[in-house]
């Protein structure tokens, strides 16, 4: 079968980009298609691939502010033409899943989450955004809310990345889907005897992952904190921030690594779809704090790998790093390692053949 890969953007080697690379080892001669490409900041794995952009591409400054034209996507989706292709699989986070296939091609839909921006989180990103943000949202949320869930009934099958965006795919999309965890590929992370007083936080700094509480939990209560990312509120948070937090910007891999196999625990603040850092950490040997809720309550297994905090304030944190410290002299680091293997690249790669094979039986 020819392949087809959909991609919402390319812009920096995420989740979502770890998972393409296992789908381009899976379709070493797939088309990928996206809205727009860095090409500076994509993997060798990807860039094997021919790579292919919508108009979205050509507009002003697309590669950095691609999301201010997030209302053309829709139709820049639609002009694609798939007519080539057998199977198309769609990997959706921003619009991807809208294209027009063939009547007899095979489309499968793997979803991280349903566009945030415009459902759950609309308020929160709306919230959060600069003056035109807040002004245009309003005008285009509706319809491209409309478009999305229209364009949800165009997949044969619908995979999710965990049983908590399966449960917003119903409630947005109105379909069902299958769960399939992404790949974590842990043999690349081992354990450390040098653990230090130190907890860590790892990620983007945006509003909805909440750094804002760990910031404020640790220069309350004194405890060292090791801030890892960049973003928007990088500034407000070293403004805020106690003597015993540090920031680092960026990290390459090797750090990263370090960092995680000598951490004194990872904090957890967001609700996530997945959460590939916990489950980077546990394989690393070292527990995690996490918000309890979202999908890290399919990766942390309390009193095992690590423990919960029940509310999104900085008393809840606190009293949650209490619980954690009291816990500590029980966590057992083979126990974290064997948990974050059950989320290894076969796993995926043995569901999401299994999804394909299923919908190739129903066509015949």
């Amino acid at each position: 079968m020819r392949v087809a890969i959909i991609h919402y953007w390319l812009v920096g080697m995420r989740g979502g980009e770890r998972v393409l690379e296992i789908l381009c080892r899976m379709y070493p001669d797939a088309d990928i298609f996206t809205h727009v490409v860095d090409r500076t900041a994509m993997s060798s794995t990807i860039l094997h691939h021919d790579i292919h952009t919508t108009f979205i591409a050509k507009l002003p400054f697309a590669k950095r502010h691609y999301q201010k034209y997030l209302p053309l996507m829709p139709r820049a989706l639609e002009l694609i033409d798939l007519e080539a292709y057998d199977l198309v699989i769609s990997c959706e986070a921003g619009p991807a899943k809208g294209v027009i296939t063939r009547p007899d091609a095979i489309h499968l839909t793997y979803c991280h989450s349903p566009m945030r921006y415009v459902w759950d989180q609309y308020a929160q990103y709306r919230a959060s955004g600069g003056w035109a943000t807040r002004m245009m949202m309003p005008l285009f949320a509706p319809s491209l809310r409309q478009w999305d869930t229209t364009s949800a009934a165009r997949p044969d099958r619908i995979m999710a990345n965990s049983a908590y965006i399966k449960a917003r795919i119903a409630k947005s999309w109105r379909r069902d889907a299958t769960v399939v965890y992404p790949p974590v590929d842990t043999a690349l992370f081992t354990p450390s005897r040098d653990v230090t007083d130190e907890y860590l936080l790892v990620g983007q700094l945006v509003p909805y992952k909440r750094p804002d509480l760990a910031v404020d939990a640790f220069t309350r209560t004194g405890r060292k904190l090791h801030v890892i990312g960049d973003g928007a509120m990088l500034a407000a948070l070293q403004a805020r921030a106690g003597p015993t937090i540090r920031f680092t910007r960026r990290a390459d891999f090797a750090a990263l690594r370090a960092a995680y196999a000598t951490t004194r625990g990872l904090v957890f603040p967001a609700e996530e779809d997945f959460g590939l850092i916990p489950v980077e950490v546990m394989a690393s040997g070292r527990p995690v704090l996490a918000f309890g809720r979202g999908g890290a309550l399919e990766t942390v297994v309390a009193g095992e790998t690590g423990l919960f905090f029940d509310h999104k304030t900085v008393d809840s944190l606190i009293a949650g790093l209490d619980r954690f410290e009291a816990w500590l002299p029980h966590f057992d680091p083979l126990t974290a390692i064997a948990r974050a293997r059950q989320f290894d690249p076969d796993r995926f790669r043995q569901g999401f053949a299994a999804v394909v094979a299923q919908a190739v039986a129903d066509r015949g």
